[in-house]
């Protein structure tokens, strides 16, 4: 039995924002509890790494300002959940951002503008953000702390140290989710990052999130995951196909459970 993997667009982007996340989340900013909350990230242009970058901010727990003055691009932002609001100016962006910084909750806001017009409208006010997209400066002499995604344009997984996906062969919501319960347990108690990955991931990446799960983990996570995976498969909890793979410094291992049919 193996699964239909998904798309290389869908597992390249998840991937992504699961690598966004951790940067984020590696800064002296990131609290166990509210993770970002009550801080202002900007994450520049709407393309294919500002809305990775968008969506981790997201499930980090930031308060977000990008841009893309393209139409068709904010309408798929709002369609997919990666924005909550398209406005049209800085003022009002800054409205929405600041009320939501105050109360330390997650919001994502699209300025439909050009990136040099409102990379001059911040500068012309000071506008400071705490952190920042890697290849933008604005203002010139802020302290913001710089994220970045990847160099690479490929997702490798031969130079990431461990990543675990799982994925199930049916279209229910709350299968992926039994998954995500029993990820749950396997995880270390004070490891908070992954923790809060499962629980809000699902929420921000929408569709994606139906099709598969990928998680930062190291081998004894990996291994206790499967075996409860496997014991649960044998007792007859779990009624419907998973296909796991684990990914160590570019060495791949497939588990397949498939429940037997009375």
């Amino acid at each position: 039995m193996a699964l239909e993997p998904p798309s290389p667009s869908t597992f390249d982007f998840l991937a992504r924002v699961a690598l966004s996340y951790a940067s984020l989340l590696e800064t002296p900013l990131a609290h166990p509890e509210t993770g970002l909350g009550g801080n202002f990230f900007y994450a520049g242009e709407l393309d294919e790494e500002g809305r990775a970058l968008v969506v981790a901010a997201n499930i980090a727990g930031a308060a977000t300002l990008a841009v893309t003055a393209d139409p068709a691009a904010q309408k798929q932002a709002i369609r997919d959940g990666v924005a909550d609001f398209v406005v049209t100016t800085l003022d009002e962006a800054l409205r929405v951002l600041k009320n939501q910084l105050r109360k330390r909750e997650t919001i994502a806001v699209c300025a439909a503008l050009t990136l040099s017009e409102i990379d001059r409208e911040m500068n012309e006010r000071g506008v400071a953000p705490d952190l920042l997209r890697r290849d933008l400066r604005i203002p010139p002499h802020h302290q913001a702390l710089l994220i970045h995604e990847r160099e690479e344009t490929e997702f490798d997984l031969s130079r990431i140290p461990a990543v675990v996906t799982w994925s199930v062969d049916s279209a229910l919501p709350k299968d992926l989710a039994k998954l995500d319960e029993i990820a749950l347990t396997c995880l270390d108690a004070e490891d908070w990052k992954s923790r809060r990955w499962l629980r809000l991931a699902p929420r921000y990446l929408g569709r994606m999130a139906q099709e598969l799960r990928p998680l930062d983990a190291d081998r004894e996570f990996a291994a206790r995951f499967i075996e409860q995976v496997n014991q649960r498969v044998e007792r007859g909890e779990i009624t419907f196909a998973v296909e796991i793979f684990s990914y160590f410094r570019g060495q791949r291992d497939v588990f397949r459970f498939s429940p037997t049919k009375p």
